[in-house]
């Protein structure tokens, strides 16, 4: 099997040198506003009851227009926030892409989505949604600072369930508090019949990096890979998400491919304030922003920038660059990077 893996690998590897040089857009992450009823603990983006900056209906009007016209094979849009659904031109904007033929979908706490929501994300198109739950109720309550959260979310969840929706994810966080709930909350997911259930270790950035109490351990990490392991070979849809290159013990064997981290590559993101970034979980810092649509011909942007997320992060680190699965990893995830340090806070291979 090992074998297989670096065979497959090798050729991801070949893969990615081209890619490089003709990125693909495939997602298109819109943050509609950082403002949001709940008040994360981990936040990569540091949301809640703050002042956003927000585009307006027309400017995602025109960008729209333009992305429709400069990539002929749409991206699919990724709407998120803070809490995308208290945009109140949310209607406006995602009915218009769907208009376009946009392919959307989006993330959400669900603790806003009643009965008129649901009705409204069918006239606007939406594909996909991804709900967080991030423990059992106590748990989840409070780590994302809300209390009735939980409910509310399931309340969510079920209505979007039987309104007709076919591709429902729950997305959990999963922290030291949490990952001994992990087999209760298999039983949920079973209850609610979601499509799929997406989890995923507390990641070092935003608020979460003041958060160390709460990091898993690589013994903790091997626990909850080891228990997504088990529910895929049994043929529950649960699987990890895209975030770390996990060598070859674990490769392929929690998710559906081999690791490769979409950002500037695949994925690219407009901020709330226009700001034009690769994932959104990536420290916001001058270099990691290319530009702002706002001034920028985003098309430009992506064809001539991105050379940050373009270029293997293994070259900027000595340990990285001798690592024998370097080729593989190629540095990992650019969100977890230390980008003053020019280190990997998370690695599965050297820990």
């Amino acid at each position: 099997m090992d074998s297989i893996k670096v065979e497959h690998m090798r050729q991801l590897f070949e893969y990615k040198q081209k890619l490089r040089k003709n990125p693909q857009l495939r997602r298109l992450f819109l943050e509609l506003t950082l403002r949001c009823n709940e008040n994360c603990l981990h936040c990569g983006s540091r949301c809640g009851d703050v002042k956003s900056d927000e585009l307006s209906v027309e400017v995602y009007h025109e960008f729209l227009d333009k992305i429709a016209k400069d990539f002929p094979k749409k991206p699919m849009l990724c709407i998120t926030g803070g809490e995308p659904l208290l945009r109140q031109e949310f209607e406006q904007i995602m009915g218009y892409a769907h208009k376009l033929g946009f392919h959307w979908g989006m993330t959400s706490n669900a603790t806003l989505i009643d009965e008129k929501k649901v009705e409204m994300l069918k006239r606007t198109g939406m594909a996909t949604i991804s709900v967080s739950i991030d423990g059992l109720r106590e748990t989840h309550d409070e780590f994302r600072r809300s209390k009735g959260g939980f409910d509310k979310a399931v309340r969510g969840i079920k209505l979007l369930m039987g309104g007709g929706f076919q591709n429902v994810q729950v997305t959990t966080v999963v922290t030291k508090k949490s990952l001994s709930q992990l087999d209760e909350l298999f039983e949920l997911m079973k209850e609610l019949d979601v499509d799929s259930w997406r989890v995923i270790g507390i990641e070092p950035m935003g608020r979460a990096l003041e958060l160390k109490d709460y990091w898993l351990s690589m013994d903790e990490q091997r626990q909850m890979l080891d228990f997504i392991r088990k529910k895929r070979y049994e043929g529950w849809p649960v699987m990890y998400g895209c975030s770390h290159y996990l060598g070859l013990e674990y490769e392929r064997e929690v998710r559906d491919w081999y690791f490769l981290c979409n950002a500037g590559v695949y994925t690219a993101s407009i901020m709330a304030n226009g700001n034009i970034a690769a994932c959104l979980d990536i420290e916001r810092r001058p270099e990691t922003i290319q530009g702002n649509i706002l001034r920028d011909d985003f098309t430009k942007v992506w064809n001539d920038k991105f050379e940050i997320f373009r270029t293997p992060l293994w070259e900027k680190n000595e340990k990285c660059r001798d690592c024998k699965e370097r080729d593989f990893c190629e540095g990992g995830a650019y969100h977890s990077w230390d980008y003053d340090r020019n280190e990997q806070r998370v690695c599965f291979i050297n820990a």
